[in-house]
């Protein structure tokens, strides 16, 4: 509010504004918390801004300074780094805007505001020296904001300023009254429609600073102030107009604070007739708006160009020289909080441990888990925490009461009445988590080697192998762990012998359908490739579940076993993700010359990591692709294509056909025939081994 009138030294009274207020939109800070993670990071550097207003439209309401979604620039990488904003119209006049947003609450406290509030009043006065304000009277009104975004709790502490030059001594105010009282009806007429064309025009509606002229025969006319001299005339009352925010009946809004130093500065005027333009619901009324006359002293020293004048203007809080605070949380969507507060940490770092990070690729990653107890639960997490959004989990078993201590998505509830499902209450989990994360729950058994089945269970088995491999044909990159005791094993499986091309976006998305014709066990380049999960064992996988005891049939693992794995488990996956390489990328160890982990953020890239709990030691290791495994070596994968699910049908029924078929049954056989004869006779102390 503004303070009561004071007495001038010319018997008029001191000429005081209603002061600007402003309003912020919640599209705002949201756009600013998007371009603070994803492109400024801890860069404090001034920030180019637009904010909005427009003359009173209310008898009883002033208008705000606005800012909205679009005064800030977008974050896109493509965007300029300053707002892209249409022309305004004649609801959102432009006004030109500097964000100062600081890193902490604690510098927010200590930045120097009057500074800050000099360095915009200098551009202000530059700009009236220059006769850029005359060119773009918006200037006139520029303002600046002091900022910090608390992302962690979704608050936002802000202070506005809009700089105003001060006169000293202060302007004095002849005559104020509603411009219906100080105009003839004539005139009245006349101004209203002219204000109305402008006002209405594509072109001049959001120029808030205008010359209002008026010819002895009543007739108004409304310039531009570049065309000061074509208002020169005989007879010619000359209005400085202005769109006023303001609604009090005794005091001009604040834009006429700088406009009066223009004049003065510009045109040497000491005498102004001023009119403060306001409307009532979009149209021009006279009897809101004001016309006044100010008497102008010229202060001491505004001859200087280069002696900036005394400043005021940083806004008030409820009468308080104290900044303002507003929280969002309660206000906005839990899934949108869950999804912002998910992202948080992943965005952070990007600011300086790790600028690289493609956030894109980890949440458009397909993900499918085949099997959803210890390890698939932790894996589930893991793979959230790094981003990914799209997780399948595929089970056929049920929740029993053991599994909620060792299966972290589960409780008790899961278990009642013969408990749920492991996928379906896997990804309720998720939900509950994560309500953004796309996951999907696959109740089904997966039919594996060495596993007879009975004859009328075969078609439903063949089913569900071709739902298998339509499943694991739309999600992306294998990755193997696998737990022993106390002891774990973590791996990554190379490109297969089916590739022939380094397109890894291609390959990592389609490579169970790519080229087959050229199968083998080297690369393209010619290294050895990578080998599977089966490339080391000598034998084909059994069955598994007859003839066991209870601790056989279980996975009794050491507790703390399955959250180590899975936590390598998923880092691996990331590190395939942002290799250059990707599923190409050879075995790099550490300390390795040729593991060019100098050049990759996240480090080497290994092909296996084994650990052991009992001795606290973990090692990375290679193997390559075996021409007699099980799974993957060129045999396999021929016959495959051949015969299709006859072949899976007859790997699933007879254990020992794929060791026969790749082999390894001649192999065992060849073992069995070697002989070891001990050579007793040497009389040498060091006894030889003869094989």
């Amino acid at each position: 509010m503004a303070a009561k009138r004071e007495s001038g030294s010319g018997g008029g009274s001191i000429l005081q504004f209603a002061p600007f207020q402003s309003s912020v939109d919640e599209g705002f800070w949201h756009r600013l918390s998007s371009l603070k993670l994803n492109k400024l990071g801890i860069d404090e550097s001034p920030i180019p801004i637009t904010g909005f207003y427009a003359p009173c439209s209310h008898l009883q309401v002033s208008n705000h300074l606005s800012l909205l979604t679009e005064s800030l620039p977008s974050d896109s990488d493509e965007q300029s780094s300053t707002a892209e904003i249409s022309r305004g119209s004649r609801n959102k006049c432009t006004v030109p805007g500097t964000l100062y947003n600081s890193n902490t609450l604690e510098s927010f406290y200590t930045i120097d505001k009057q500074s800050l509030l000099k360095q915009e009043a200098k551009k202000i006065w530059e700009d009236i020296h220059s006769g850029k304000a005359v060119e773009d009277s918006t200037v006139l009104s520029r303002f600046l904001v002091i900022s910090f975004a608390d992302l962690k709790k979704w608050s936002f502490h802000y202070w506005f300023a809009f700089p105003a030059l001060v006169l000293d001594p202060p302007a004095t105010v002849v005559d104020l009254k509603p411009a219906s009282l100080w105009f003839s009806s004539q005139e009245a007429e006349s101004v209203s429609a002219a204000c109305s064309d402008w006002r209405n025009s594509s072109l001049t509606a959001d120029v808030p600073y205008f010359l209002l002229t008026i010819a002895p025969n009543s007739r108004a006319t409304i310039r531009h102030l570049k065309d000061r001299e074509a208002c020169e005339g005989d007879g010619q009352k000359l209005l400085f107009g202005f769109y006023d925010p303001c609604h009090l009946q005794n005091h001009p809004g604040w834009p006429l604070r700088n406009f009066l130093a223009l004049i003065l500065t510009r045109w040497k005027l000491k005498s102004v007739l001023f009119l403060c333009y306001r409307e009532n619901r979009g149209f021009t009324d006279l009897g809101l708006s004001l016309v006044g006359e100010a008497l102008i002293t010229v202060p001491q020293g505004w001859g200087d160009h280069q002696c900036v004048p005394n400043t005021v203007g940083w806004e008030l809080n409820k009468g308080r020289k104290v900044p303002r605070c507003i929280s969002l949380a309660k206000s906005m969507d839990p899934t949108r909080l869950a999804i912002s507060a998910a992202d948080l940490n992943l965005k952070l770092m990007r600011w300086r441990q790790l600028p690289s990070l493609n956030l894109d690729i980890l949440s458009s990653r397909k993900c499918l888990l085949l099997g959803a107890g210890t390890l698939g639960c932790q894996v589930a997490r893991m793979l959230m925490a790094w981003g990914v959004r799209k997780i399948t989990l595929l089970d056929n078993g049920r929740v029993a009461m053991s599994n909620p201590l060792r299966q972290s998505l589960y409780t008790l509830d899961d278990c009642l009445n013969g408990g749920d499902f492991k996928a379906m209450a896997a990804v309720k989990s998720l939900e509950r988590i994560f309500p953004a994360v796309a996951a999907e729950g696959v109740v089904m058994a997966i039919p594996m080697p060495g596993h007879p089945v009975p004859c009328q269970e075969e078609d439903s088995v063949l089913d569900d192998c071709r739902r298998l491999t339509d499943l694991i044909l739309s999600h992306d990159i294998t990755i193997t762990a696998a737990l022993g005791f106390d002891s774990f094993l973590v791996m990554r499986h190379g490109p297969g012998p089916f590739s022939i091309t380094h397109d890894v976006k291609t390959e990592a998305v389609n490579g169970l359908s790519a080229d087959m014709d050229n199968l083998g066990l080297n690369n393209r380049d010619g290294g050895q490739r990578l080998g599977c999960y089966f490339c080391n064992d000598v034998v084909a996988p059994t069955d598994s579940t007859a003839n066991r005891t209870l601790d056989q049939q279980c996975t009794v693992t050491r507790p703390g076993l399955a959250p180590i794995a899975s936590a390598l488990a998923v880092e691996l996956f990331v590190g395939v993700l942002h290799h250059p390489k990707g599923i190409y990328a050879g075995a790099e160890f550490a300390n390795s010359i040729d593991s060019g982990s100098s050049e990759q953020p996240l480090g080497i890239l290994p092909h296996q990591i084994r650990g052991s709990l009992s001795q606290f030691s973990q090692m990375t290791l290679v193997g390559h692709s075996s021409n007699s495994c099980t799974a993957c070596c060129s045999t396999v994968v021929s016959e495959y294509r051949k015969r299709g699910m006859e072949f899976i049908l007859q790997a699933i029924n007879h254990p020992t056909y794929l060791e026969d078929l790749t082999g390894l049954t001649e192999l065992k056989k060849s073992a069995n025939s070697f002989h070891v004869d001990w050579d007793y006779e040497s009389d040498n102390e060091d006894d030889c081994v003869e094989i």
